[in-house]
């Protein structure tokens, strides 16, 4: 096992066992619950919610150790955050605004009630605050996320909302949504996806979206849903749509989902149906009432139909290759690449897996009729089929159909990229059906009886899932395994008596296998996951007997030899004890009929030899016998105990002893695997130590006491520490007193002669004599963690062992020992923690009753409220101590530093040693002190003293809450004490950082500088506890909480996780303290200090400074601005490069960014400083400028950070939402004068930026305009000043000519980005000029002075004008273009915009906005220059490679094509002549270079010429089409691509009439399919269908005679012409389907009558189809021999019409392929049999594959299948039936829900039949697949099938070899054999009651002649294989004989076969390879 899977397997037991856990958000708010969240308290809904949540509430602050403020305090402080932000809105001061946001969220993070209105008017607000356009991304996504974190979840079990408390708007969502979904593509930055939040911030908002609003958004919505589109749209629709009436879009969504083959929109829908499933599993009776929920209808609230899409689409994303088909199972990611013309920029992981799992077991009722047991046969002839489903529930029937149909998948030995799906699949099934078996448990479940979930549902449900998961548990993968475990323990806790008998036999199995690591550690870790059943009575009556003996069968998986199987080892060991306490019952009670004491574990596992069946796999040594037998077998298994802990610590010395040595930098153990083992021992000591009786104790620290004073082991000796440690957190008194003598006398006896007397300063190798003296600090140190008040009766022994450790303690290690050991001490006097973390509580653990009868609390489970938490809190004794060691200790050692450094120049390696020792020792005490006092509260920042009034008044301050601190009282003289000496130390080290910051000293100076380093951050970091430490123990929390939970809602838990939930309670508390502090005035000099400490010239020093610097700046927000005037101030000419280089470092802290953002100064100077680094030469330094400049531009600078921000009362909605917030607090007054100031100097802050952005603008040009400037440089500065474009301002022509300048430099990338900046610049012109307004500009609604709306009134008439250039009437129609058609291929918007023609009073020059003229007339100044078309052409025309590394095309550059397009549409004419005059002679040129130059200028040109003149156009267009069929002519094969490119673009959103010369040409073109070179036909075929491709449904009318053409053609001998051909027909074909509805109600009414609203079963060409069909058998006999077969007619359209195929099935539209395809269907498979041309064999052979890979519409299904079983039964070619078998049986698997019995029924007979053919491949393959057949579905033809199969093999005699009828009779019996062989096959894991009697009939045959005794030995085999496992149960099916007949079966009879001595132990050989048999 890998570390990487050790260290995962590490973290899962650290959730189970670290007491130094973590709580998380305990809301148990569960998404979709039925269950009614209103209790009845009082009448009012709103004064009921508050009331549970003050009860939540209180909870929390009873489980804390000090009294917490009031409900109405935190009320007071939300009111005046609230007060502060409206301030910070009202005047536009962002920053600040930002920095009450985070104080919000702290307040929000301590769990105190908001009152309902409160909520709403805050959700209210921050809706409209994410939809302001124009924002930074940063800003939107920290937006969302707090309104995410209001919002609570869906019925939240204590705050719920609806549409009946707040009603969002969803078009303004929509509004700031669609322009990131359609961007303007020149503006369009790749990198900004701000798509995804909102996306995001619909979802979460969309519940309160009004269900009478879900018209207008189909409305608005579907009609821009378009087979370009399909990929945005659908995501889009499925975030939107809310969650009531979904009757009202669900029919369109099946629709539009039948129709597409896409993953992306598989896994939106089944996101959503999952969703609504859950939410409306209450029907009508649910939260959203008789109007807004859904009827309960087929199945679920799915029709029959529904249903039968949904599990096809279930089944196809599980990915397995059913029956052994390669690659993908589907086609539909591919069609999701290749369909989609823009990209896909929404972006989202769907966690499919969890999705069906809700769809399917919120499906979940009684619906029909209960399925007969199929032991009970088939009916007889005549008899109708009784119907019937699993536990009468049709969606469970099929759930099991499909995890029957990919069963095989979740075994081991079959592993493959599918595993983790359906692993993963069992496990979302266990937990929804957990989670939704316990809300219908609650009384308040308002789902009616009839639709809940049922006992034997339960109980089939358990059973349908228990073999897959019992495979999966042995998974390879870990992950895999991991999560077939959690899925075990689910099912553990719904059905124990089914699981735990199976996963016991397992686990006895596994554990006595000593070969089988992977075996061993799959049974440890899954035992660790039901540990919970196995000890609880209430769960599982069987279980706690087995406890014992499986702890002892553990005592051997602790071997360090194996880390993976120690790690499991721990983890299970620690599972189980935690919920027990460990003591000898068998002393106090006798039981009747107990089992004797000393019986052992392998007496327990005894099978009792009777003939009887246990149900469900249940065995003897299993069996739960009755209760009072149960208690008396468990009492007698604790006498084992004492033996087990026992047995339990010396296998710990052991492993302990053959540790490696420590050292390293960390001095650590060993490596990260030996690390892992000690921290999983540890915590399992740690539990079991402190679950041991008071007997076990004393034996237990005996043991350990006797170990540690008679050994020392340099290898062990922190681990034996962390023993000790364990014992003194159970009773640290009894440790301490233990230990404590011993260890001081050691110690000075060890420092006496000479311990840790060698001086060193950093981590070595430690000394051998110094190991007693470190094994015995290891030891102290591990006594003194826990249990402050036990030390004060030893506190003058440890104060004298205190002075004298740090006065002889010379070494690193002994000093620095010394150190942790005084934190150590000092954090267990003074800090606030809880202890006794057994699973029950105190009082009730010293009872008597407890004492004697523990095992009926085994297991037992708290609320909150009721347990009793015990907390350490500082007595005054211990806090006098604390004080006395600061006086005594620290004091005395801080007058020591402050001599040695009153010189440090003269200092030795003495004075360096002394300085290292006494600085580790002080910082070590204030380490150990972090909650000893609270800070006095302070505001601002002395930096910011000279700052104005208004803004000190809005500096965000973190509130003081109370946090368990033990000085608190400022008054207090042992308060000042403390605070006096901490100055001290402050002082000292402040000292120290100022003597050593120039070094001197040189290296030998470093572990100083790097002590003075740690004791800062120990001064300004060690208080409270920080961010990481509170996240990592809230994600401790969350994993030991869910590990024990059946459900999200459920409250009780064990008395470990909740005291955890306190501990973590109070750490939020502390946080808040350590978080968003102020520097004092000392606090500055620290961070003086820092920053140039992380300015050094040595490495480490460096690193570790700014690792502290980075910390200092998150708690300390305000002080991020001082970091950046040092830093910058660094970059100049001169200085030190390794200076430069820490500075550099420090700039690119992602947590300054914010800073940058918002500090336009700060942006200015650091971009100029960098832009200035060019002087130094250092390759490193270079690439790190390079670096910290471009995560700069990308994360900071953006024409949102930069823009002017308008007031807020410019937005009427945000401004509204704003007043109602502050109104709502209507007792607090507002300070106007304070609103009015900061708006004020809002305004003024504003003109401040705009001057700074000038200067910057400027000074990055005048960088850029130097001669000396380096062109990367050069590069850099242009990127920032295309960044640094605005569209909020007129463009500087400054900027606009440094840019066109640069796009005649010789670099080419200098080339490229300066052109992006014209295009940007140019395009923000056009917008500019184009927006009549604010909103206009931001929300990109800007409006064309040419636009038109054209008014769809009659959709017949507007195709009929969109098609109008391919008609043949004349255009007498007004001039009106149409370029993008956005709609019309399901429905149609009201309107589509539209262009009229130019004239003289939309010239372009009196259009563009006067302020940016400048610009456009500095670009012109260079464009007028004669050398720059020429200069800017030969660049272009330079050979440069071709894309794509190796590959030899050329491709169009598109960037070239959008800056000729965008100079033409800005300039028009002005530079036509000149352009045109270079590119004439490109166009003729031979080098492929210079033509590709001229097809972009010439597309460029006619891209740009849209809006000209008609007169200038034609200019254009007729120079262009005099040279076009020259251009033709000379295309070549290395300029096809960039020339087709050039043709296709040239039409793209162009409307017909503009290019209608082009598409005249191409249409003129002759085609032809049979000349002479494929190349020169290809040309024009390409051209066809690039035109078709973007014309689309412009182009249908004019399809239909290229269709006959191509159909015509089929028969081309070329293949590249075939491919065209297919090609074109998909193009084609795609451009008819248009069901273009009038309008969206009409699409509406379609989808609800039923039918075929979408056209897809509708084939419009069939015609030409049944002529080929019609054909094929004719041209099939005249097919010419090899070698000139591939030119017969069959061959040649049979290749034409499978690739066709072919392609059309990997496109979005691939479902109207199978209306073609079933016709040909019977000839293709004929195909397969024609060896002579393997490429037509392939071909027919992916043709039937796509038939799999595509979901098809249901109809479809039993024709596709009928065809295939009529071909096979007719064909009299073997091959046509051994191909079309397998591809008929995955065909059938793909589509198993959609087959009715009848259709089922004839593909049995037709496997059957293929039993007797002559061929014995196809026998066998008919074998092979009649088995899965009747796995799958058919199991009540189970036995009729037996007696058939039986009786052919009892009555065929197979005659002598000779005989004529010896061939037909061994057909026949081999026939038989396979059937019966397919019988047993078909229940892999299982053996039925019709099963054993079969190998009685099989055995006789196992030594016939081949190929009988073949199939008998490859059946047995299989059969040994699939059932290993479970042999101990299996074999109690089968008698004597029938053993004996299985032996014979797999090593075949012989003439001694009666004399076997003993035929059980024979098989036991052959079957029990894992497994020892009972």
């Amino acid at each position: 096992m890998s570390l990487a899977e050790i260290g995962e397997l590490m973290a899962r037991a650290q959730q189970l066992m670290s007491d130094n856990a973590v709580l998380q958000d305990d809301g148990l708010s569960t998404p979709g619950s039925p269950v009614d969240g209103a209790e009845d308290i009082p009448a009012d809904a709103e004064e009921a919610s508050l009331t549970k949540q003050r009860a939540a509430l209180r909870t929390y602050l009873d489980a804390v150790p000090y009294e917490c403020e009031s409900i109405e305090e935190m009320d007071a402080l939300l009111a005046h955050i609230v007060d502060k932000m409206y301030v910070c809105a009202k005047s536009n001061q962002q920053y600040l605004f930002r920095g009450w946001e985070t104080i919000i969220s702290r307040w929000i993070l301590l769990r105190y009630p908001m009152s309902k209105p409160t909520r709403v008017k805050l959700i209210h607000y921050y809706y409209e605050l994410c939809l302001v356009p124009g924002v930074d991304s940063h800003l939107i996504r920290e937006r969302v996320q707090m309104l995410s974190s209001l919002i609570p979840h869906r019925r939240d079990s204590l705050i719920t909302l609806d549409t009946k408390d707040i009603v969002l708007d969803w078009q303004p969502l929509w509004r700031v949504l669609k322009k990131e979904l359609w961007p303007m593509k020149r503006l369009h930055e790749t990198t900004r996806n701000v798509a995804n939040i909102y996306i995001y911030l619909a979802e979460s908002s969309r519940r309160f979206f009004p269900s009478t609003e879900i018209n207008n958004l189909l409305n608005t919505i579907l009609p821009l849903l378009t087979r370009d589109t399909l990929l945005s749209t659908i995501p889009v629709l499925t975030s939107f749509l809310p969650f009531s009436r979904p009757q009202e879009y669900l029919p369109v969504l099946f629709t539009i989902w039948e129709a597409f083959n896409s993953s992306i929109v598989d896994d939106r829908m089944i996101e959503l149906m999952g969703d609504l499933a859950e939410e409306h599993v209450s029907g009508p009776a649910g939260p959203y009432g008789e109007e807004c929920g859904a009827n309960w209808r087929d199945v679920g609230i799915w029709s029959e139909d529904q249903w039968t899409l949904l599990m096809g689409k279930c089944l196809g994303s599980m990915n397995v290759p059913v029956g052994a088909t390669k690659g993908a199972s589907t086609t539909a990611g591919h069609a999701d690449m290749m369909g989609s013309k823009n990209n896909v920029r929404i972006k989202k992981v769907v966690n499919k897996q969890q999705s069906l799992a809700k769809l399917i077991v919120y499906s979940l009722s009684v619906d029909g009729p209960i399925k007969s047991d199929a032991s009970q046969g088939s009916p007889a002839p005549g008899q109708q089929v009784q119907i019937g489903y699993l536990a009468g529930s049709k969606a469970l029937d099929s759930l099991a159909k499909i995890i029957t149909c990919t069963e095989s998948f979740f075994h081991p030995s079959n592993t493959g990229s599918w595993t983790f799906f359906l692993s993963n699949f069992l496990n979302r099934l266990a937990s929804e059906f957990c989670k939704r078996w316990k809300e219908e448990e609650d009384p308040r479940c308002r789902t009616p009886v009839t639709q809940r979930l049922t006992p034997a549902i339960r109980r089939a449900f358990v059973l349908t899932l228990r073999t897959p998961m019992l495979l999966a548990l042995f998974a390879k993968d870990q992950v895999a395994m991991g999560l077939a475990q959690g899925a075990l323990r689910s099912m553990a806790l719904l059905e124990p008596g089914l699981v735990m008998p199976q996963l016991l036999e397992r686990a006895y199995g596994g554990l006595e296998v000593v070969n089988e690591t992977h075996r061993t550690t799959a049974v440890l870790s899954m035992l660790s996951g039901v540990a919970l059943p196995l000890v609880s009575e209430k769960i599982w009556r069987g279980g706690q007997k087995h406890l014992v003996p499986l702890l002892e069968l553990c005592i051997p998986g602790i071997d360090l030899n194996d880390p993976s199987k120690t790690v499991c080892a721990t983890m299970f060991i620690c599972a189980a004890i935690q919920h027990i306490k460990i003591g000898d019952l068998s002393t106090s009670a006798q039981s009747a009929g107990a089992l004797a004491a000393d019986n052992g574990p392998s007496e327990l596992m005894d099978v009792v030899q009777e003939d009887v069946r246990f149900p469900d796999g249940d065995s003897e040594a299993f069996a739960v016998l009755d209760i009072t037998k149960e208690r008396a077998l468990v009492r007698d298994s604790t006498a084992s105990f004492a033996d087990w802990v026992t047995s339990l610590f010396r296998r710990v010395f052991a492993l302990y002893e053959n540790l490696p040595e420590e050292g390293g930098k960390k001095n650590t153990t060993g490596g990260k695997s030996e690390e892992s083992v000690l921290r999983s021992i540890k915590n399992m000591l740690d539990v079991v130590c402190l679950h041991l009786s008071d007997g076990l104790y004393e034996l237990v620290l005996k043991i350990v006491y006797d170990y540690a004073t008679t050994n020392t082991k340099s290898n062990a000796v922190r681990a034996l520490g962390q023993l000790v440690s364990c014992l003194a957190r159970t009773k640290p008194q009894r440790t301490i007193d233990k230990f404590l003598p011993f260890c001081v006398q050691q110690i000075k006896e060890e420092l006496k002669h000479g311990a840790s007397s060698v001086r060193t300063t950093s981590s070595h190798a430690a000394v051998p004599s110094d190991t007693t003296l470190h094994w015995n600090i290891s030891i102290l140190r591990g006594c003194l963690g826990y249990g402050g008040p036990a030390i004060l009766k030893h506190k003058d022994a440890i104060l004298g062992l205190l002075s004298v450790l740090i006065d002889k303690t010379k070494s690193e290690r002994g000093y620095s020992g010394a150190g942790r050991l005084l934190s150590r001490l000092l954090h267990t006097l003074s800090g606030v923690y809880p202890y006794n973390s057994r699973f029950v509580n105190t009082d009730e653990w010293e009872t008597e009753e407890f004492d004697r009868n523990h095992n009926l609390h085994w297991g037992r489970f708290y609320e909150p409220k009721d347990v009793r938490i015990e907390w350490h809190v500082p007595n005054d004794e211990e806090i006098a101590f604390v004080i006395q060691i600061l006086e005594q200790i620290a004091a005395p050692l801080l007058v020591r530093l402050e001599q040695l450094l009153s010189d440090t120049g003269a200092w030795d390696n003495v004075a360096r040693n002394d300085f290292c020792r006494y600085l580790y020792a002080v910082r070590s005490a204030w380490a150990g002190l972090p909650t000893l006092f609270q800070e006095v509260k302070r505001t601002g920042d002395p930096c910011l003293k000279d700052m104005e009034g208004v803004l000190a008044d809005l500096l965000p301050a973190g509130f003081d809450v109370k946090a368990g601190f033990t000085l608190t009282d400022p008054q207090d003289p042992r308060y000042q004490a403390v605070v006096k000496h901490r100055a001290h130390y402050g002082r000292v080290v402040h000292q120290a950082a100022v003597s050593l910051r120039g070094n001197v000293g040189g290296e030998d100076h470093i572990d100083a500088v790097i002590s003075v380093l740690k004791a800062i951050d120990v001064y300004m970091l060690e208080y409270g506890t920080n961010k990481s430490s509170y996240k990592l123990l809230q994600k401790n929390y969350a994993m030991a909480r869910d590990v024990n939970r059946m459900w999200p809602r459920q409250k009780e838990n064990t008395r470990l996780v909740i005291l955890k939930r306190a501990q973590v309670y109070h750490n939020a508390r502390l946080m808040i303290h350590a978080m968003d502090r102020c520097r004092s005035d000392f606090d500055t000099l620290l961070f003086d200090d820092l920053i140039e400490f992380s300015l050094s010239p040595y490495t480490r020093a460096r690193r570790h400074s700014q690792s502290v610097l980075s910390a200092v700046c998150d708690h300390y927000p305000l002080s991020k601005q001082f970091v950046f005037p040092k830093m910058i101030s660094t970059l100049v000419r001169g200085t030190d490069p390794d200076r430069m280089k820490g500075a550099l470092y420090v700039l690119s802290f992602k947590s300054l960014y914010s800073v940058i953002r918002s500090e336009r100064a700060i942006l200015s100077d650091y971009v100029t400083a960098l832009l200035e680094c060019q002087h130094q030469e250092k390759p490193s330094i270079q690439k790190l400028v390079s670096s910290v400049h471009n995560e700069l531009l990308l994360s900071c600078i953006s024409q949102e950070s930069l823009r002017r921000l308008p007031s807020s009362d410019t937005n009427m909605r945000l401004d509204a939402a704003l007043e109602t917030l502050r109104a709502h607090f209507s007792d607090l007054k507002t300070n106007t004068n304070l609103v009015k100031s900061a708006t004020i100097l809002s305004s003024r802050q504003a003109e401040q930026n705009e001057a700074v952005y000038e200067k910057l603008v400027a000074n990055v040009i005048g960088i850029a305009r130097r001669p000396a400037t380096h062109w990367r440089y050069l590069q850099m500065a242009i990127q920032c000043l295309i960044l640094l474009l605005r569209r909020d301002i007129p463009q500087m022509p400054e900027t606009a000519k440094l840019l066109i300048e640069s796009t005649t430099r010789p670099h080419p990338s200098t080339q490229l980005i300066a052109q992006r900046g014209i295009i940007k610049l140019l395009a923000l012109v056009k917008i500019r000029s184009y927006s009549k307004s604010d909103s206009d500009l931001w929300f990109e609604e800007w409006r064309n002075p040419l636009q038109q709306s054209l008014v769809v009134n009659d959709t017949q008439e507007l195709v009929a004008f969109l098609q109008k250039p391919f008609s043949d009437s004349a255009s007498d129609v007004p001039r009106l273009y149409v370029d993008k058609i956005t709609s019309g291929f399901l429905a149609w918007e009201p309107s589509l915009k539209a262009y009229s023609a130019p004239d003289e009073a939309s010239l372009l020059s009196l259009v563009w906005e006067q302020q940016s003229r400048s610009a456009l007339a500095a670009i012109e100044t260079i464009l007028q220059d004669p050398e720059y078309f020429p200069t800017l052409i030969s660049l272009w025309s330079q050979e440069s490679e071709a894309r794509g590394g190796l590959s030899t095309d050329l491709e169009l550059r598109s960037d070239n094509v959008v800056f000729i397009k965008t100079l033409a549409k800005t300039y028009e004419t002005k530079y036509l002549d000149r352009i045109l005059a270079l590119v004439d002679p490109l166009l003729t040129e031979s080098d492929r270079f210079k033509q590709r130059t001229a097809a972009e200028i010439t597309l460029g040109l006619l891209r740009g010429s849209k809006h000209w003149f008609d007169t200038d156009r034609k200019v254009l267009w007729d120079w262009f089409m005099a040279h076009i069929e020259d251009i033709h002519a000379q295309i070549k094969p290395d300029t096809v691509v960039f020339w087709d490119n050039m043709f296709q673009e040239a039409f793209v959103d162009s409307d017909p009439q503009r290019v209608k010369p082009l598409i005249d040409w191409v249409l003129a073109l002759p085609l032809e399919f049979h000349g002479d070179s494929a190349f020169q036909m290809s040309k024009s075929l390409g051209l066809i269908s690039g035109l078709a491709m973007e014309l689309g449904i412009r182009f249908s009318a004019a399809s239909d005679r290229f269709i006959d053409l191509f159909f015509a053609n089929a028969n081309t001998g070329y293949a590249e012409i075939r491919n065209m051909i297919a090609t074109g027909l998909n193009v084609l074909m795609s451009c008819q389907w248009n069901p273009s509805y009038r309008s969206v109600d009409a699409l509406l009414d379609a989808c609800n009558k039923g039918g075929d609203p979408l056209g897809i079963r509708r084939p419009r060409h069939i015609e030409h189809i049944n002529e080929l069909v019609d054909e094929l058998p004719i041209w099939r006999l005249e097919r010419l021999p090899p070698p000139r077969v591939n030119q017969s007619q069959f061959d040649k359209v049979g290749l034409s019409l499978l690739t066709w195929i072919w392609s059309a099935g990997h496109v979005s539209e691939a479902s109207l392929v199978f209306a073609y395809a079933i016709p040909i269907l019977p000839e293709v498979l004929k195909m397969t049999d024609l060896n002579d041309n393997p490429e037509l064999q392939i071909y027919s052979t992916s043709f039937l594959y796509v038939l799999s890979a595509v979901t098809p519409p249901k109809e479809f299904v039993e024709i596709i299948a009928d065809k295939f079983i009529s071909t096979i039964q007719s064909s009299v070619s073997w091959k046509i039936k051994l191909n079309g078998l397998p591809i008929l049986i995955v065909f059938f698997y793909r589509n198993l829900i959609g087959f009715s019995e009848a259709c089922v029924s004839r593909i049995v007979e037709a496997v059957i039949t293929c039993l007797s053919d002559e061929n014995v491949e196809v026998r066998e393959m008919a074998a092979k697949l009649l088995s899965g057949l009747l796995r799958c579905s058919q199991r009540r033809r189970i036995l009729p099938l037996r007696n058939r199969f039986v009786s052919a093999v009892q009555r065929t005699k197979l005659p002598k070899r000779q005989d004529p009828g010896y061939a037909n009779a061994l057909r026949t019996l081999h026939s038989a054999i396979l059937g019966i062989c397919a019988l047993v096959e078909s229940f892999p894991y299982s053996v039925e009651p019709w099963m054993p009697p079969l190998a009685e009939v099989l055995a006789p045959h196992a030594s016939d002649p081949p190929p009988i005794a073949t199939t008998i030995r490859k059946c047995a085999s299989e059969f040994k294989k699939t059932h290993q496992d479970t042999w101990h149960t299996d074999q109690q099916a089968f008698d004597e004989d029938q053993l004996q007949a299985l032996s014979n079966m797999l090593i075949g009879t012989s003439y001694c076969s009666g004399r076997y001595p003993d035929v059980n132990s024979l098989v036991i050989g052959y079957f029990s390879t894992y497994v020892q048999p009972a």
